[in-house]
């Protein structure tokens, strides 16, 4: 499985760009704060058209601007796990974990919830409201969800930033697990050295850009 991205894109007076080819591990894309990177990650999910470019994914052209694809962001097959996590609050987390699994095809279905609880340890927090979970519960949760949707590989958006430092080294290892035993690809941003040197499998470096 490996990802293929060569992408442009014009924001206001910079431009994005990011080309990479990047197989099974973790890719993180590294640079300078307002260089583009969480727009390169908008970009492979569908949240945001490329000027000029093609994203493909296990061989599968997700978006070539030459030859008009632009499969939508639910048929990419691609888990986000953000920042802040984007439960849905009035959803407890039973519901939360199930809302990507009913969307996903069931030809697509490859983790069961019961497998997606025991591998992240969430089976206490399933009737709980995202508002009473900590940082580090709630992204272990948005994980899960986004292993629920079938997804063949995983984009995250600094998904330690907002976490207490004392449970980083707790989700540090479930993405090295997933990483490691699910074998799944991920795109990862962050800005914290230390993350990065011991989660990356390689880095991509992103230089800023005027038009």
């Amino acid at each position: 499985m490996s990802f293929d991205v060569d992408v442009r894109k014009a924001l206001g007076d910079h431009v994005v760009t990011a080309r990479f080819v990047a197989s099974d591990g973790i890719t993180l894309l590294w640079g300078p704060s307002g260089v583009g990177k969480t727009s390169v990650l908008n970009m492979i999910a569908g949240l945001m058209r490329p000027d000029q470019g093609h994203v493909s994914i296990d061989g599968q052209m997700l978006f070539d601007d030459s030859a008009a694809i632009n499969l939508l962001p639910h048929r990419r097959r691609i888990g986000y796990v953000f920042q802040d996590g984007r439960l849905f609050p009035h959803l407890r987390v039973r519901a939360n974990l199930l809302y990507g699994h009913r969307l996903a095809a069931p030809e697509n279905r490859w983790m069961s919830l019961q497998a997606v609880i025991d591998f992240l340890g969430i089976e206490h927090l399933l009737g709980r409201w995202p508002g009473t979970l900590s940082g580090g519960e709630v992204q272990r949760v948005a994980i899960g969800r986004a292993l629920l949707s079938g997804a063949r590989a995983l984009l995250m958006d600094e998904p330690l930033a907002s976490i207490d430092p004392a449970r980083r080294e707790g989700i540090m290892d479930v993405i090295l697990r997933i990483r490691d035993e699910l074998v799944l690809p991920i795109v990862y941003v962050t800005h914290n050295p230390a993350e990065a040197d011991r989660l990356a499998t390689r880095k991509i470096e992103l230089m800023p850009s005027s038009r």
